[in-house]
């Protein structure tokens, strides 16, 4: 009997996370989304003329700059 509660409590758990990835409730609401005539229509001219009046930066944007000292960088050029 010990044997068969712990094959049955295996199986539970091996089987909890199939079932939490065959849940199909959770993407109900995304056909909902997609069709629904209330959202605003994104204006492109509009777009891109925001996009033209954000201004060029002077210096190019180094995202490892905080990384590595800046001063060794140049040097090593």
């Amino acid at each position: 009997m010990k044997g068969f509660t712990i094959a049955a409590v295996a199986l539970a758990l091996v089987a909890t996370p199939a079932h939490a990835q065959l849940n199909s409730k959770r993407h109900a609401g995304d056909e909902q989304k997609k069709s629904d005539p209330a959202r605003p229509k994104v204006d492109e001219k509009a777009y891109k003329a925001a996009l033209e009046r954000i201004p060029e930066p002077k210096e190019k944007y180094d995202p490892w700059g905080a990384a590595r000292p800046g001063d060794a960088a140049k040097k090593s050029k």
